[in-house]
């Protein structure tokens, strides 16, 4: 690297003359501050985490215009208003490939509403139609225990330790509705449609938020989470702090340092049309060519899917990132 010398020099003239002020106003009697950023624990309940998962399932599949999502909108809204200073259900609809009419429940919660400083954290809370790539029964749902479920389970937990611990920022939860009802052999924009349209018409007008992260099948065991493309793209120096957070918090396990493929999530909208840069954490292990893992649209996405040490990996980093910010 080749150093400006100019810079250099303007850089030590700069440096001089805010010593001079700084030793001008000592002499006036006025006293140097200091900010102390004040400590928090770092706090993450597995066990809380898994129960919420289980909780979601246990309504059954969660397809957007069925019953038993509806029932799950409505626990969702409950949880966020037990942790969150205000929560509430964004109403809308979209078209699908296979469907003309699609109601969106997008559900919101709000930490430190006052807060200018934001964070936004966001995972899907639906079910893909069909377990489409389940070999002996692709045309009913899965449970969705990992895909859905599971960065939602982490996210109510992190709300309620950031109930305990107020941090500094503000922090905005929204759980994403019907992001699984994309054609696998079709366009990017079939693919989530509550991202897409929360991004177009954000619950609040003009929202902005300093990044945000996405958490996607944050559950199986040994999960693997690389680096995924388009968050490298468009949130590379959160990525970078959040990976070095994990691995300051011993999780480096699970946050491998390699890059994997782009991956079409919710962020991808989050960052195209909203423009808050926004990474994904999702399982995705390119070293042994499994991808998504063994459960991913299949039937054996249940709760035997879900892992608590993952969990706990997962949850730790988010909560750490947050309270540093």
């Amino acid at each position: 690297m080749k150093l400006n010398k100019t810079l250099l020099a303007f850089t030590f003239l700069l440096l001089a003359f805010y010593s001079c002020s700084d030793s001008k106003k000592s002499t006036d009697g006025d006293k140097p501050t200091t900010e102390t950023k004040r400590p928090f624990t770092v706090k993450f309940n597995a066990d809380s985490a898994y129960q919420y998962i289980q909780e979601q399932v246990d309504f059954g599949p969660r397809v957007p215009g069925t019953d038993a999502h509806a029932k799950t909108a409505i626990y969702l809204q409950n949880k966020l208003v037990q942790f969150c200073d205000t929560a509430f259900m964004q109403l809308g609809s979209a078209t699908s490939y296979k469907v003309k009419y699609v109601e969106i429940k997008n559900v919101i919660g709000s930490i430190n509403t006052d807060k200018t400083k934001r964070i936004l954290l966001c995972a899907h809370w639906d079910t893909r139609p069909q377990a489409d790539q389940d070999l002996e029964n692709p045309t009913t749902p899965a449970d969705g225990a990992n895909d859905g479920a599971s960065g939602v389970g982490v996210l109510i937990e992190v709300a309620r330790q950031l109930q305990a611990q107020r941090p500094d920022a503000g922090v905005d939860i929204i759980f994403f509705d019907a992001e699984d009802m994309g054609d696998s052999r079709g366009e990017a924009t079939t693919w989530c449609l509550g991202s897409q349209y929360w991004a177009k018409t954000p619950h609040k007008q003009n929202y902005v938020a300093r990044f945000g992260i996405l958490l996607d099948m944050v559950g199986p065991k040994d999960a693997v989470f690389a680096i995924e493309g388009n968050s490298w793209q468009y949130a590379q120096p959160y990525i970078k702090k959040v990976w070095q957070t994990a691995a300051k918090l011993g999780h480096s396990k699970y946050f491998v340092n390699q890059h994997g493929g782009q991956i079409t999530d919710d962020h991808v909208f989050v960052n195209k049309i909203r423009g808050i840069p926004t990474l994904d954490i999702i399982h995705y292990d390119v070293s042994n060519g499994s991808g998504f893992g063994e459960f991913w649209h299949r039937h054996s996405d249940n709760m035997e899917s879900i892992d608590k040490n993952t969990l706990k990996a997962v949850g730790e980093t988010v909560f750490k990132v947050v309270v540093d910010l």
